[in-house]
Order: structure tokens, then sequence, then C-alpha cells
């Protein structure tokens, strides 16, 4: 008996997208082209050919990643589409998930930014010179560093928590195989 075809939620369809960039490397990596250069490091005494193994067919498997990745693109058209027309409630305001994934990438970067200045904020340089300390002050002050890094996180957290219920709620419109 066949099995239902559906519509995928967006947590599905993220998922499938990543199957799909699985199966693509692997398939690549059997071309040819990508399989000759693995050994070009290597010294090698004797003269290795390389030749098809039984049951592999080169035309099948450019045809195979071929069909992959055009499913790929609809894919992900369909995943964008579905993050340009629907909202997640964020402070008061309605955002699409496009912008909201933006921010969320914006936040994360923040993040980063922030640590490293957390982390340089907590030591001052004692330099030894001519028989005194040359004490440098970070110009960070520590305690307001670790807030706004606090901040920043857990505004990543809220908004990151927002965008999984959206996946779970919201359907891409694909069809599953």
């Amino acid at each position: 008996m066949p099995t239902k075809v559906r519509k995928l939620r967006l947590f599905e369809a993220l998922e499938l997208r990543s199957e799909y960039d699985a199966r693509l490397k692997t398939l690549s990596e059997c071309l040819p082209e990508k399989h000759e250069n693995r050994g070009r490091m290597l010294f090698h005494d004797d003269e290795v050919v390389n030749r098809p193994a039984r049951g592999f067919d080169i035309v099948k498997v450019r045809e195979e990643i071929g069909a992959l990745e055009q499913k790929r693109r609809d894919l992900n058209a369909a995943i964008q589409e579905t993050n340009f027309h629907n909202t997640i409630e964020l402070d008061a305001n309605s955002i699409s998930l496009a912008a909201a994934l933006d921010l969320r990438k914006a936040l994360n970067t923040k993040i980063g930014e922030l640590h490293s200045m957390v982390t340089s904020s907590a030591w001052e340089r004692v330099i030894y010179k001519e028989g005194r300390d040359i004490v440098r002050e970070s110009h960070l002050d520590f305690a307001m560093c670790v807030a706004e890094l606090d901040r920043v996180r857990h505004a990543f957290r809220e908004l990151n928590r927002k965008l999984r219920t959206a996946s779970f709620e919201l359907e891409v419109d694909f069809r599953d195989e």
C-alpha cells in the first residue's frame, strides 16, 4: 500500500534539505573527477588505475545528482517562501521568519563579539619596567560586559525558541517523498 504524500512541517523541510545536502555530497564524491584528486598527495611506487566498480554507473549517478539538485532548489524555494510569508511576535511586533533569522544571525555575531569583550575585560596588563610595575587597566568594564552578554544571550534564546515553535507549527508547500 503506498504511503500518503503530505506537506511537510518547516522543521521536517529543514531536515530534508540537510538530507539532500548529505546525499549530494556522497554522490558527488563518487564521481571520477573527485575520486582522482583524493590520492594525489600520496607517494606511490606503482601506477594505480581506478575503474568503476560493478554496479556503479556514472551516467545514472550524474542524473541522480541533477534530480537531487533540482529537488533541493525546489525545497529551498518553498522554505524561503514560508519564511517570508509567516511571522512571529517579537517585542510586541510582528516580524517575518526571514527577518527573525537575520536577527538571530546578528545576535549570534554579537554574542561572539561580547564574549571577546568579556574575556578581554577580565585582565589588566602589568608591565614590569625599570624596577616598577606599569598597570594598564582594561578600557572595558567587566561587569557591564558580562551583563550585556547575558542580555544578548537571553534575547537570542527567546528568539530561537519562537523560531523553533514556528518550525513545528508551519507547513511548507512541498510534498514529502
